[in-house]
């Protein structure tokens, strides 16, 4: 898997090694679809339904559409067995485009989950940053290495 690494991992106090967090900046493969329902008049957008339309997709099970996430229905399964805090998971509505029907038609999606963050960004296993970024812990990351995450950027995060 293509993991990379922008800054140093660790970060080491005198006596003490702090918890490690990651800033992750997932694969985008769309955006909203028709059918989704969101309040634009705050920001971040507050989606209160969910329709994602792909335009392509290279195969990773983790994805974003500021500023919502998605994994495929086995990460989303294997966050839930590894008891990671910080999110839940939620139906989405999916489809394809007539762009991505021309370009990938051949490529069959996995079922997607949308993956509603809870948590606080350096608290929680998931979380958002102030400035909308997904932080991942130490403990979520080795869940994604196990899948498929492989244009997702990855960043320490402190």
């Amino acid at each position: 898997m293509l993991f990379r690494l922008l800054l140093p991992a660790i970060l080491e106090y005198p006596g003490k090694i702090m918890a490690r967090f990651f800033a992750l900046e997932p694969e985008v493969a769309g955006g909203w679809g028709d059918d989704t329902e969101v309040d634009v008049t705050v920001h971040p957008p507050v989606v209160k339904s969910l329709h994602y339309a792909f335009n392509g997709w290279l195969g990773d099970e983790l994805l974003e559409s500021f500023p919502i996430f998605l994994v495929s229905e086995a990460l989303g399964h294997a966050m839930n067995v590894a008891s990671l805090t910080g999110f839940v998971l939620a139906p989405v509505k999916v489809s394809l485009t007539e762009e991505y029907l021309e370009m990938q038609p051949e490529v069959e999606l996995p079922p997607f989950v949308w993956l509603q963050v809870t948590g606080v960004a350096g608290e929680s296993d998931i979380g958002l940053s102030p400035k909308h970024l997904l932080v991942a812990s130490e403990r979520a990351m080795d869940v994604l290495r196990a899948h498929a995450v492989n244009h997702c950027t990855v960043a320490a995060w402190q």
